[in-house]
């Protein structure tokens, strides 16, 4: 009886490894995770170099686990188990107060960190005639430390944020996003589900961009605010699975004298007469809503009078913190050109001189800053 029970269990085990494996290949793989917001690994590209320098099998491990089959319902799995246990955390989503989802965020690398920096100094030295800020928002984690739950384990984004602020050159300016939003705080600045902020926090991005530019910003009573969802539940809620959540809403500001914009997303050679996609609204990730979601480059073209023109083009290097925040900037340059520099791999040097642009703005987050490599290609 205990050979037969033996037997079963190991005949169970092969037959769920293999069925893993067999939907694994039949199943079709998803370019891009809305549980996670960002693109999936690709198949693996065999080749001598790769196989060398050891960047084959970290290739192939991170294609295996992003394709793991129904990831999506085993992540649900493990949150319905840790929530019955009382748990305040999963996959890496802390459960805290006022409904505040937050992703974990740990002491980084500094010796990284110092590497991206320099990387944006050597850019800015090699490009003298241009005017480059940038800009680095914290996430709700870095603004809210206090609300998560007890013993939960946080590192000082503020403190992150000077580190680079220190180690920034004089050829750039740079604003640390505590700076304009310390004093809002109580406001609804992000959402509560999802690593962004919401179009409010985008505001304030806005004015003080407008403010280090010398430009004259718009009022909140220049825009007629809208509330076009009631039911957000953003990235931290798809990754963690908390249930009895509170949905998000998510507003738009339009300009309540309207100027038509034209953007043209080069990646799939399409142009849109809107930066809104209302189609994203009835999906997962409505944050999209802005800008379509993410490109590796667009261009925007806006129909400004002579008066209202404060400079002619401007180059948005960013992650997804900057889609809530460019339509404000289209109400002040006629020509406004966008790289997510984490998917763009064309030359930024040689673009900035094809299409003679002399004003750059970096747009980041804390969190996307510290934990991804992208800022390196600058030079390349």
């Amino acid at each position: 009886m205990k050979q037969k029970a033996e037997r079963l269990l190991v005949l169970g085990f092969v037959g769920t490894l293999f069925l893993n494996a067999l939907f694994f290949f039949i199943l079709p793989h998803q370019r891009f995770s809305d549980l996670e917001n960002r693109y999936l690994q690709g198949a693996p590209h065999l080749a001598w170099d790769n196989l060398l320098s050891k960047k084959y099998a970290e290739e192939a491990e991170s294609f295996v686990t992003d394709h793991f089959p129904f990831r999506d319902k085993w992540v649900w799995i493990k949150s319905a188990a840790e929530q019955y246990r009382l748990q305040q955390e999963n996959n890496g989503i802390y459960k805290g107060k006022d409904g505040y989802l937050f992703e974990t965020f740990l002491e980084p690398d500094y010796t990284k960190i110092q590497q991206y920096t320099e990387s944006v100094n050597q850019f800015a030295s090699n490009h003298p005639e241009v005017n480059m800020t940038f800009m680095l928002a914290p996430t709700s984690i870095g603004l809210y430390p206090e609300r998560l739950p007890w013993l939960a384990p946080s590192y000082s984004q503020k403190k992150v944020n000077r580190f680079i602020e220190d180690h920034m050159r004089n050829e750039l300016t740079f604003i640390d996003g505590f700076d304009f939003l310390d004093s809002h705080a109580s406001d609804p600045i992000y959402y509560r589900t999802d690593h962004h902020w919401t179009t409010y926090g985008a505001y304030l991005a806005y004015v003080a961009y407008a403010e280090q530019k010398g430009w004259h910003s718009l009022s909140q009573k220049d825009f007629l605010i809208q509330t076009v969802s009631h039911s957000f539940l953003g990235s931290y809620h798809t990754r963690s699975q908390f249930n009895g959540l509170l949905p998000d809403t998510i507003q738009v500001y339009s300009p309540r004298d309207p100027i038509p914009t034209e953007m043209y997303i080069v990646d799939t050679n399409q142009t849109m007469t809107s930066m809104y996609d209302p189609s994203f609204l009835a999906k997962k990730d409505q944050y999209s809503y802005f800008l379509g979601g993410v490109h590796a480059l667009m261009k925007l073209t806006t129909e400004l009078g002579s008066q209202q023109i404060e400079q002619d083009k401007l180059l948005v290097i960013k992650d997804s913190y900057a889609h809530s925040v460019i339509p404000f900037l289209t109400r002040h340059v006629p020509e406004i050109h966008v790289i997510d520099i984490r998917y763009y791999n064309g030359s930024i040097a040689e673009y900035l001189s094809k299409n003679e642009i002399k004003d750059v703005l970096f747009l980041f987050n804390t969190s996307t800053l510290v934990g991804d490599a992208s800022l390196l290609k600058l030079n390349d």
